[in-house]
């Protein structure tokens, strides 16, 4: 593997001699909600430079999350569904939740095109001294490579948050204590129905020698409820085929080492012996198929291709860190699908229905066909005057200054692997509980007024952990996007901060733009 990926694909293309510009509306994260942010704000009549720190737009949507999780399809309108009309026109139909990389990515493009954002890519923010402030407005921003950025407002559209914590806006990550906002599933987690994606019982922690196998925490797990700086797992969503005209064979990383796996051989074994029959692949990852012969990989049980425990340090970690990070899980990856395709240890069955895969030869074509964004399921986490709690997608749904809707269940990876109080290995994080369609309050991207009066944050939002697990979702941060971006040009025409901005206003012109802010009758 290209160890190098890490680095290009976190802004290491620096371009000298840029000057400073001045626009109304500054987007940094050229995510999914980065677009239509800068789309909303433009088609508005603000002039919008959108600023992304690697060299693709779309986030996770154009980085092999074409599985589109979305609760219940009538709550997504105005741009994020315009997003997925487009995709569906490409395809020929209707609508598309289901869809290549590639094609996201065009899509994206198209957008920003016809809409007339100024984009930069390989833009990525100075660590230090990168944002500049006078009193509690940012005047400007400046890039690693010289260029700076000054506007009217800003919009922090990263999946870390790094404009928002350089502002100096308060933030948090990790987990909360259940008893911090009276939240049941907060803390560290017991294992009940809501927890999935864990070892069968009798998958032994340690070797024959009785030392620890690769892959398991050596610490403990903490005690229920309790909080703790722990982040759930990330992975990359891979784009595979089965044509072989389109495929590329699994790749064998440098650093390959087959030890790395023995707690998933020792899973495979114990999966035959219980099943009596060797494991498919279906029940390691989940597959879900996409347009020409392509899939989308996720995690699925309790080895798969989350890597757990492995991110903790990425939120508030420096760049340099979290390149190191990112190339880690592209190891871990790599080596995860090379040892099923290849290892003897593997069942012959499944090493056979493994080779029938390969990376997608026509997708993420200058990353040697990997994905060109690592599944950033939870980094910081803004605390503003208003923080979304689990009751706010279970039970206080409905919101005054309501500006997108979510539906999806409260949904967190697991966060840790540790061993048993009788030596057996377990995971621990996850949770998949139903939630109801819920209105999402304007509230949860604004920080505190003394902070930042011109700063809006749509993707690292004011939730807590748990709430963060249903507002994640992509058709949620476009949502949130689309009405950042007319909130920052109505900010900018009222000489307002954007936290006194007129919402009523606001979410009527949204309803204009078909937004869905409502709750079904």
């Amino acid at each position: 593997m290209n160890r190098l990926f890490a680095f290009l694909l976190l802004g290491g293309l620096p371009l000298t001699g840029v000057g400073a510009e001045t626009f109304d509306v500054v987007v940094y994260g050229g995510t999914s909600a980065g677009v239509t942010t800068a789309v909303a704000a433009a088609r508005e009549g603000a002039t919008v430079a959108l600023l992304e720190p690697g060299r693709h737009l779309g986030g996770m949507s154009s980085g092999g999350l074409g599985a589109t999780d979305f609760g219940k399809q009538a709550t997504i309108g105005g741009l994020s569904r315009e997003f997925y009309e487009r995709v569906g026109k490409h395809y020929g139909q209707e609508i598309a939740w289901h869809f290549e990389p590639k094609v996201a990515e065009k899509v994206f493009n198209e957008m920003v095109t016809e809409a007339g954002v100024k984009v930069f890519l390989n833009h990525r923010l100075k660590e230090k001294q990168g944002v500049r402030k006078n009193g509690n407005r940012i005047t400007e921003i400046v890039m690693e490579n010289g260029a700076v950025f000054r506007a009217k407002v800003f919009v922090d559209c990263t999946y870390e948050g790094d404009l928002m914590a350089f502002s100096g806006v308060s933030y948090t990550w990790g987990r909360e204590p259940a008893s911090q906002y009276n939240e049941s599933f907060a803390g560290v987690r017991e294992l009940d129905k809501y927890h999935h994606h864990i070892f069968p019982k009798g998958v032994s922690a340690y070797d024959e020698n009785g030392k620890l196998l690769p892959e398991i925490q050596a610490g403990p797990r903490g005690k229920i409820g309790q909080g703790d700086k722990k982040i759930q797992a990330y992975n990359f969503r891979m784009c595979l085929s089965k044509d072989k005209d389109n495929q590329v064979p699994f790749p064998k990383p440098a650093n390959y080492d087959p030890k790395r796996y023995a707690l998933l051989a020792r899973l495979l074994k114990v999966m035959e012996e219980r099943d009596g029959k060797p494991p498919r692949m279906n029940q390691l990852m989940i597959v879900s198929m996409m347009p020409n012969n392509k899939t989308d990989i996720n995690n699925r049980g309790g080895f798969s291709t989350d890597y757990i425990g492995k991110n903790w340090d990425y939120p508030n970690a420096s760049y340099k860190r979290r390149a190191e990070i990112w190339q880690e899980h592209i190891d871990y990856t790599a080596g995860f699908f090379y040892f099923l395709a290849n290892d003897p240890q593997v069942p012959k069955s499944l090493r056979d229905e493994m080779n029938e895969w390969g990376l997608a030869k026509d997708e993420f074509v200058d990353t040697n066909n990997w994905p060109h964004q690592l599944y950033i399921r939870e980094a910081r986490r803004m605390v503003a005057d208003f923080v979304m709690t689990q009751k706010d997608a279970q039970t206080d749904l409905v919101k005054p200054d309501s500006v997108a809707m979510g539906s999806y269940q409260i949904d967190s990876h697991n966060i840790q692997r540790y061993v048993t109080e009788d030596g057996f290995v377990q995971n621990e994080g996850d949770t998949e509980v139903p939630s109801k369609p819920y209105q999402i309050a304007y509230r949860v991207m604004t920080p505190k007024r003394k902070e930042a009066a011109n700063l809006l944050v749509p993707v690292c939002a004011s939730t807590s952990h748990i709430a963060y697990g249903t507002l994640r979702m992509e058709p949620v941060f476009m949502a949130l996007g689309h009405a950042a971006g007319v909130a920052a040009k109505m900010a900018i025409d009222s000489n307002r901060p954007v936290q006194d901005i007129d919402v009523q206003a606001l979410r009527a012109h949204l309803r204009q733009q078909k937004a869905v802010l409502d709750l079904p009758e």
